[in-house]
């Protein structure tokens, strides 16, 4: 086969897979088929979220000044006032291989991985830490994971719009319209559960062509071109495991989600509502959380490069551009309400999850709920100090109510809140084993995964287990 067959070969198949609509599901072995009864399927549920915000934040209202239990909320986090015993605030937080890295923050944020953005090295990443979860709970649920974003898709390397990555560190395509979510979810299969199966075997004969091509492909290939094609075939395989899982569950019922429950999401909200939009995304994840449909759940509020404005308060810049203030006090006083408005969305998030009951328990007991941003210091693509507090999971053993400040030991003075102060911070780190992966870690623990340590991980937060 000649390189110009090749290419088209390769060209082609792209195209079918991207017209398949699939998403890039990890290799699951035994949840191919659902467990209908095991001790697995009917222990109290286990869940993680991940929302993450872009850019960084304005330091000087976002740090909180005291550190232990007791202390007070910054300017920006007050709107979680209700909240604070059921979450921790972390100071001084870090992936030791994000440092000095620009708009990786996402890729890397739940991955820890080396991508080096400036090199020029090929882009490779690695699992995230809510798709090994996935790997051991999402054998109980109808969706294994649910990946959400600001925009549909993967992205492009280097400025992704998932957070989720699978083994094989292959991006998994994000949704951002909560009606299509929804339906997709809970909605009837087109044409009945009979016209669905038919496609999903007419899907599963099309990839086993593809596969059985691309290894005869494999054979006339150079020793680069055959990885690149072995990472495609990766890719295929993924799709036709979830072809196979979302036939297994055909003929299990979905749950009936009741009119006015759906009404909200038989809607368009367009994103120039960004705070309906946002509250109506979180909605969305609840939902889906309490009705069991899944119980990891990944969610960027915005993508580097695409950060809403927020013209409910006048902030008519998108957040990327709010973050290169250069300084300037009226842009970084629109980045403090911005920071600010996003909080009011997130402590609704929070009011819902603390409303619903899992059993005895409110479901934000059952859910642990990682917010945070891969960059600190977003004028200058900082990564040390970065903002970042964990809720719930009270029910998992989580202890709350606390702001665990690993810059305090280090520096000689008490915050000042000075614009060079917060600069400082986000620079270097002042603990180098104040680590994001060791939050990671703990999570994973909390979710019974079988993890001693997760990327650069030093061991698990003692401080809130």
């Amino acid at each position: 086969m000649s390189n110009i067959q090749s290419q088209r070969w390769l060209i082609n198949r792209r195209h079918f897979l991207r017209g398949l609509g699939t998403a890039m599901a990890l290799p699951l072995l035994d949840a191919m088929v659902p467990l209908r009864a095991s001790a697995a399927a009917t222990a109290k549920p286990r869940r993680s979220v991940f929302v993450y915000i872009p850019n960084g934040v304005n330091g000087m209202t976002w740090q909180c000044t005291k550190a232990g239990r007791g202390y007070e909320l910054s300017p920006s986090l007050k709107p979680l006032a209700k909240h604070q015993e059921d979450f921790t605030v972390f100071s001084g937080l870090h992936h030791p291989n994000g440092l000095g890295q620009a708009h990786v923050c996402a890729d890397t944020w739940l991955t820890g991985a080396k991508i080096d953005a400036q090199g020029g090295r090929k882009y490779e990443n690695t699992i995230s830490c809510d798709q090994m979860m996935a790997e051991v709970v999402g054998q109980q649920t109808r969706f294994n994971s649910l990946e959400l974003s600001i925009s549909t898709g993967t992205g492009q390397p280097f400025n992704s719009n998932t957070l989720a990555f699978s083994r094989d560190g292959v991006p998994l395509p994000a949704d951002d319209n909560p009606k299509i979510i929804f339906n997709r979810l809970f909605g009837e299969e087109v044409g009945g559960i009979g016209a669905q199966r038919a496609r999903l075997t007419k899907r599963r004969s099309v990839l086993d062509a593809v596969l059985d091509d691309a290894k005869s492909l494999r054979l006339a290939l150079g020793t680069d071109d055959r990885t690149k094609l072995d990472e495609y075939m990766h890719a295929v395989r993924d799709v036709e495991q979830r072809t196979e899982r979302l036939d297994a569950w055909l003929d299990i019922p979905k749950p009936v989600v009741e009119k006015n429950l759906a009404a909200p999401f038989q809607r368009d909200v367009p994103k120039a509502q960004a705070g309906e939009y946002w509250r109506t995304m979180f909605d969305l994840i609840v939902l889906a959380l309490r009705t069991d449909m899944t119980r990891v759940v990944t969610y960027m509020n915005g993508s580097e490069g695409n950060g809403l404005a927020i013209p409910e308060i006048q902030i008519t810049q998108a957040r990327h551009n709010l973050s290169h203030h250069n300084g300037d006090p009226v842009v970084l006083d629109r980045l403090a309400k911005s920071d600010a408005f996003i909080m009011q969305q997130f402590a609704h998030f929070l009011d819902e999850l603390r409303a619903v009951k899992d059993g005895d328990e409110p479901l934000l007991d059952r859910t642990m709920v990682l917010f945070g941003s891969g960059m600190s210091y977003g004028h200058s693509h900082c990564n040390s100090n970065l903002p970042m507090l964990l809720a719930g999971g009270k029910g998992l053993g989580l202890k709350h109510g606390q702001h665990l400040d690993y810059n305090r030991p280090h520096l000689k003075e008490d915050y000042t809140l000075s614009y060079d102060e917060w600069r400082s911070l986000c620079g270097k780190p002042k603990d180098g084993n104040a680590r994001v992966s060791n939050v990671l870690v703990t999570m994973l623990q909390k979710m019974e995964v079988n993890a001693e340590t997760f990327v650069d991980s030093l061991g698990p937060v003692s401080e809130i287990v």
